[in-house]
């Protein structure tokens, strides 16, 4: 993960939850429709609305 987003509350959510930049993730799940979707990192499952996890910016992990 490069940036993590938001405003506010949310932000503070997302860092608290452990979504801090430099942190691996990997998306494991996706609802039929696309939303929510479900991330792992740090060794547990997070699940978030596709609105949230739109403002989180990732790269792809370099060999």
């Amino acid at each position: 993960m490069t940036t993590v987003g938001g405003e506010g509350i949310l932000r503070r959510r997302f860092l608290d939850m452990g979504l801090t930049p430099k942190t691996k993730v990997m998306v494991r799940k996706k609802a039929p429709l696309g939303d929510p979707i479900e991330i792992f990192l740090r060794g547990y499952e997070l699940t978030l609305r596709l609105d949230d996890a739109n403002k989180i910016t990732v790269a792809p992990e370099e060999p």
